[in-house]
């Protein structure tokens, strides 16, 4: 039986590279701008990432005939605050302070929408983090430099952080798009005929 076409419901450039350099054929179909509602205090992380990941493949999954719709969302946590994607560099350098000298979690959740019978699966990941106390000239360079913008927590593990180093976890969870938890995931619908309820 042939495969559904995998669908990337994000515009991300580096969930788009991890699954070019797993191997993955895929289509991108963003979800609309505030396809999703937000994080909300009543809900522990997992359940934020899960629920966002969701509201996301929601959006693009009705605008699929066939296939099987990819939506993730990821976010930082320290200390209790959950640490979205920075809205400026005053944001960025809050988050990398309130992160500094800490151990801290990524979180992504990960949503799998086959069409047209609309099973769903739902699931999530964690990695833990440590970010050395570097000094203020180092935040302020690596402000400077810009690539913290667009990243949940502002920084990004691809860029070879000296300063950031995983504990425990997977790295591409860090980037955006846990691959272990999706292939797992992927193997899992594989096993689920066409046309069961959705979970």
């Amino acid at each position: 039986m042939k495969k559904p076409a995998l669908i990337l419901a994000s515009q991300s450039p580096r969930r788009r590279a991890l699954l070019e350099e797993a191997g993955y054929e895929f289509e991108v179909q963003p979800p609309a701008d505030g396809a999703e509602s937000g994080p909300s205090e009543k809900e522990a992380v997992a359940e934020t990432v899960a629920r966002l990941a969701l509201e996301k493949g929601a959006d693009v999954a009705p605008a699929i005939a066939e296939g099987l719709v990819l939506s993730c969302d990821t976010l930082a946590e320290c200390d209790g605050q959950l640490l979205g994607k920075p809205t400026d560099r005053q944001d960025a350098e809050r988050m990398l302070r309130c992160m500094r000298g800490q151990r801290h979690r990524v979180w992504t959740g990960v949503c799998l929408w086959r069409r047209p019978d609309d099973h769903r699966l739902l699931d999530y990941d964690c990695t833990e983090l440590v970010m050395e106390s570097i000094s203020d000239a180092q935040l302020a360079a690596y402000l400077e430099s810009g690539d913290w913008e667009g990243k949940a927590g502002a920084f990004g593990y691809q860029d070879d952080l000296p300063w950031i180093e995983i504990v425990s976890g997977s790295p591409s969870n860090v980037i955006g798009l846990p691959l272990e938890l999706l292939a797992r995931m992927l193997e899992r619908m594989e096993s689920i005929p066409l046309g069961s309820s959705a979970e």
